[in-house]
């Protein structure tokens, strides 16, 4: 007997060792799309710094992870040269190398300093009134119902709902912004088919178009005080002739970083409440430990970011010559930060693969770190915190209706479809 386990740890040491050294990220399959995680712990016990057939790096060790975020001088976000091979001088590369997320100071700086205001403690607590209200909404319709898609009629439409509230958008002119982030950053796989770089590229041109009539018309109108974020934005842009001239966004730059908020505080708040409402329904005693003790709630939410990153995948490009995790690059070498693997190392959070609410601390990487730390993080954590606690607290019993369709994408984790069944 002894002699047989040893043969089973042997091989699937084995396995593990293969799967590890053969892994590439632009060749991934549906088992992978469905749950990386045991290519992760392999990649982790196996080939953490994994050089990859693009000459590229897959990071899956926390504290390497943690290096590349904080060492900004050495590890650059702009991708100017790393989008062109894929996007060429389309909409989507001018979208991309014009959004604040892939940038680097002193263009980073000036944007994310207009935007600072919105997103402050002070400015958050005026927007919980208007979350809790929302959510109460959807409860409501939910309860009426009794089944709902917990994407569609729950998740997705609170971002959407409040993103759209502080860039000021008409409610009639909501429907097409899910479809247009989607198609948006799905180009920002790994793989990119042609479909779905013309599904991007008008994507864009469709935004594009409709932001800068609602721009013109805020800005011109006087309006745009109403919107907290845009009215923001649009004062330190040319709309502004008082702001300082060589500090102003131009209008481009001004239309793609709403798109950016848009799409950002879409995506990951969407796959946050969903992946968090998901990991409840598979871990029944968390549940019940979280209706017992709703004060948990802070807690759950940084374990559902933990466990389930709504976020799995990020870059970065050496600016000079360096050593990582024992590993020499040159300047030019790109890594992906593997933010899920970075997650769920043992070495930073004990029985990493096992959900608990009450772990603290939990230092994660969901919103990454240092000056490109998510600057929409806290606002997210509210959203999730609100819309999943009501959640809760509303319904005895939810369980699905039927079987969850994953989104299918190795960089934004989370789901498509999820029919929820509910009951008070």
């Amino acid at each position: 007997m002894q002699n047989a386990t040893a043969g089973r740890r042997a091989a699937s040491d084995e396995d593990a060792r293969a799967l590890a050294e053969n892994f590439d990220i632009k060749r991934i399959d549906a088992a992978f799309l469905a749950d990386p995680f045991p290519t992760y712990r392999a990649l982790r016990e196996y080939d953490p710094v994994h050089l990859m057939p693009d000459s590229s790096y897959f990071l899956a060790r926390y504290d390497d992870c943690l290096r590349v975020y904080r060492d900004y001088d050495t590890w650059r976000s702009d991708k100017h040269i790393d989008f062109r091979p894929a996007f060429g001088d389309s909409l989507l590369y001018e979208h991309h190398t014009t959004s604040l997320v892939f940038n680097d100071p002193p263009y980073h700086t000036r944007v994310r300093k207009l935007l600072a205001p919105a997103f402050t403690p002070r400015a958050l607590s005026r927007l919980q009134p208007q979350i809790e209200t929302l959510v109460d909404r959807l409860l409501d319709r939910a309860a009426a119902r009794g089944d709902i898609d917990l994407i569609d009629d729950f998740a997705a439409a609170i971002p959407i709902q409040l993103i759209g509230d502080l860039l000021n958008l008409p409610l009639d002119e909501r429907g097409p912004l899910r479809d247009w982030s989607l198609a948006i950053l799905g180009a920002l796989e790994p793989t990119l088919s042609s479909k779905q770089f013309d599904t991007g590229v008008r994507a864009v041109e469709e935004f594009k178009a409709y932001l800068r009539h609602h721009i013109r018309r805020e800005a011109e109108g006087g309006r745009s005080g109403a919107g907290e974020v845009l009215a923001a934005l649009i004062s330190g842009s040319e709309f502004n002739t008082n702001a300082p001239a060589g500090e102003r966004l131009s209008e481009l730059e001004l239309i793609h970083n709403c798109i950016f908020l848009l799409n950002a505080g879409h995506e990951t708040t969407t796959n946050l409440i969903g992946n968090g409402i998901d990991l409840l329904i598979r871990h029944p005693e968390a549940l019940a430990d979280l209706r017992t003790h709703p004060e948990l709630i802070d807690s759950a939410v940084e374990e559902f970011l933990r466990t389930e990153s709504s976020n799995q995948l990020g870059n970065r490009r050496s600016e000079s010559d360096t050593v990582l995790g024992g590993i020499a690059m040159k300047a030019g070498t790109y890594v992906h930060i593997g933010i899920g693997a970075a997650n769920r190392d043992p070495a930073q959070f004990p029985d990493p693969d096992r959900l608990d609410i009450r772990r603290q601390p939990n230092r994660h990487l969901a919103f990454g770190t240092g000056i490109h730390a998510c600057a929409g993080m806290s606002l997210a954590r509210m959203e999730a915190r609100v819309a999943i606690g009501k959640l809760v607290a509303s319904f005895s019993r939810i369980e699905p209706a039927d079987s969850p369709v994953r989104g299918n994408r190795a960089r934004f984790r989370g789901f498509s479809h999820y029919p929820v069944r509910l009951a008070q």
